[in-house]
């Protein structure tokens, strides 16, 4: 499947040297940290999904040592940024970065088994049918016991609840009609319906939302 493009309002980053900067990612970053510190595992596998400048994994990886971050990025470009950042970090625990396109069905079989998969600001960029690809293909990907954290901007019980969203869905919508803010409840229900079990639903700065939810753990009779 061809890589989905995006309004150049929604993905911002600059060239510095051999890496990128995004603005964005600068500003969340602590936030999204200060989440995962409280709701990821302390130890095993991590994936992220859509890593794009690199600038969030380093992060990630000096706040939660005892996870090996694997980064994935579509796009070549990025991934030699997320190079560059996690070459700079020199943080033992992230690996090379791998070509992964996440809406794509059947990427679970060769990602089986991570204990915590991390997704930032991309259900907006993509359309209902990817969004739900990559919801099934995460869930199938998960450990028993592992989590999945979504953040990001949503609609929230059908409604944008703010002007900058309002302008940020419309921008996005008129470059792609098939992509826009997805609503929170309907989320959830993707969530559900691919087997995961919601933990819990967290406000974010800058009015975002991180939804988190967990692969159950098969119950074991004697």
């Amino acid at each position: 499947m061809p890589v989905r493009s995006v309004p150049g309002a929604a993905s911002v980053a600059e060239p510095q040297g051999g890496k990128l900067f995004a603005p964005s990612a600068a500003r969340n970053a602590g936030a999204i940290c200060d989440l995962l510190a409280q709701v990821a595992p302390p130890q095993g596998r991590a994936l992220e999904i859509a890593s794009g400048t690199g600038q969030h994994v380093i992060e990630y990886a000096a706040r939660l040592p005892g996870l090996t971050w694997q980064p994935t990025e579509v796009d070549a470009t990025r991934r030699a940024s997320i190079q560059a950042y996690a070459d700079e970090a020199g943080l033992p625990n992230i690996a090379a970065p791998i070509a992964l396109d996440a809406t794509a069905p059947g990427w679970c079989a060769d990602q089986a088994g991570q204990d915590l998969i991390v997704l930032v600001n991309l259900l907006h960029l993509i359309s209902e049918s990817e969004a739900r690809t990559l919801i099934q293909e995460a869930a199938a990907a998960l450990a028993s016991g592992g989590r999945f954290v979504i953040y990001g901007p949503f609609m929230r019980g059908g409604n944008l609840i703010s002007e900058g969203d309002r302008a940020f869905h419309a921008t996005i919508t008129a470059h792609d009609p098939e992509t826009g803010y997805k609503d929170d409840a309907e989320v959830i229900r993707w969530l559900q319906a691919a087997g995961l079990e919601l933990v819990q639903t967290v406000d974010m700065p800058a009015n975002n939302l991180a939804l988190v939810s967990e692969k159950p753990v098969p119950e074991l009779f004697s």
